[in-house]
């Protein structure tokens, strides 16, 4: 049974805002209105409290994937634990069906162990055109017929599938995630702005990683971008590592689709909290050098090497979002699409003690996940 405790002295970020010199109660898992009376008090004063980070597209870390063994899940899963990040969706990449469909119960069982919190299938449903880190041979028209062999795969532990939508079959496809509650994400895609539109209108509800691996926005042909940023049903995963966007493209989002509307993510790869490298994304070698990852053949951006924690400073920090815009990007959002929101995703009482304590300069230094401490912070080292 996780102990209680009061944190005293943060600033904490709630959803009314930011309270100064506040605190948080946690009785075993959960958070509460007010802890035991015995309950010891730590003051993190000169720090932040914030929600744990909610990840809905990530493929892996520590040297691992989620295409791999248990062992190779699980030590993904605890690599981004260490950065704050306390849920995490798991990515597959396009690969045989035999194999997505076998990995997607294997996911699934940790899915129901709570390790994860669902399924996020990338791919073989994409565009060749914007295969991006995909191998092309491998990718599939989204027939539903296709499509919902993945999601019966997934024993209901499917949370969202992405699309390019503009291929046979997929707004069909997207109809039938809809009707299924799986989310419908467009992404690796080649589609017009009007047959993006035709898919927001058919159910698709999220952006996968706006303006990387689709057309670029332009003035007669406004594409995919257009669409999606204009459309208040649609939430828009944006890399915030600084390699995947200019920072003028990241404000350009917040702009048009509002803090409510974007999910940071880190679309991570094996080696996001490792180091430099070759490493396999799927069947594709990937060479990771200056934290940035390449195919090794053709030299595609092949996801990031990026942690929530580093996501989050850069935001607050480099692109000068407010504190709490962050938070909404990086916790309420993806809780709220995921349909978790009542557990997680806020400092609230009754939810999971998912929290993250960080300095002044915005530095990870507790991590606390259903009132365990996964990193303690100094205060009680």
């Amino acid at each position: 049974m996780a102990p209680s405790l009061v944190l005293t002295g943060a600033r904490v970020v709630l959803p009314s805002g930011v309270v100064d010199d506040g605190r948080v109660s946690v009785e075993g898992t959960r958070i509460v209105a007010a802890a035991a009376e015995n309950a010891p008090v730590i003051d993190v004063s000169g720090h932040w409290l914030i929600p744990g980070f909610v990840d809905i597209h990530n493929h892996g870390g520590g040297g691992a994937s989620f295409s791999g063994t248990p062992d190779d899940i699980l030590t993904a899963v605890r690599t981004h634990r260490a950065h704050g990040t306390t849920t995490t969706v798991a990515s597959t990449v396009t690969d045989e069906m035999d194999l997505l469909v076998r990995q997607a119960g294997l996911l699934s069982e940790l899915t129901e162990q709570g390790e994860i919190a669902g399924i996020h299938f990338e791919g073989p449903f994409i565009s060749p055109c914007r295969k991006g880190a995909h191998s092309e041979a491998l990718l599939r028209d989204p027939e539903p017929a296709e499509v919902r062999k993945l999601i019966d795969a997934a024993r209901g532990k499917a949370k969202m599938v992405t699309l390019a939508t503009e291929l046979p079959g997929g707004v069909d496809s997207v109809r039938l995630l809809a009707e299924h509650g799986v989310i419908a994400a467009i992404g690796h895609t080649d589609a017009t702005y009007e047959q993006t539109a035709e898919a927001i209108d058919a159910g698709a509800t999220v952006a996968t990683h706006l303006f990387n691996a689709m057309p670029a926005l332009g003035h007669r042909s406004p594409g995919p971008i257009a669409a999606l940023l204009e459309d208040e049903r649609v939430t828009v995963e944006l890399i915030n590592d600084g390699t995947h966007l200019h920072p003028a493209a990241l404000e350009l989002a917040f702009h048009h689709a509002g803090a409510s509307r974007v999910a940071f993510i880190t679309d991570a790869m094996d080696a996001a909290g490792t180091g430099d490298g070759r490493y396999m994304l799927g069947p594709l070698e990937v060479e990771v050098s200056e934290g940035v990852a390449r195919l090794v053949q053709g030299g595609s951006i092949a996801g990031s090497t990026l942690t929530l924690d580093r996501a989050f400073k850069r935001a607050v920090t480099i692109d000068r979002l407010p504190v709490e815009d962050a938070v909404q990007a990086l916790s309420v959002n993806p809780a709220r699409l995921l349909g978790l929101f009542d557990r997680i995703g806020s400092l609230e009482p009754g939810k999971d003690a998912d929290l993250l304590v960080l300095d002044a300069d915005f530095e990870l230094k507790g991590v606390m996940r259903q009132g365990e401490w996964v990193l303690t912070p100094p205060q009680l080292a």
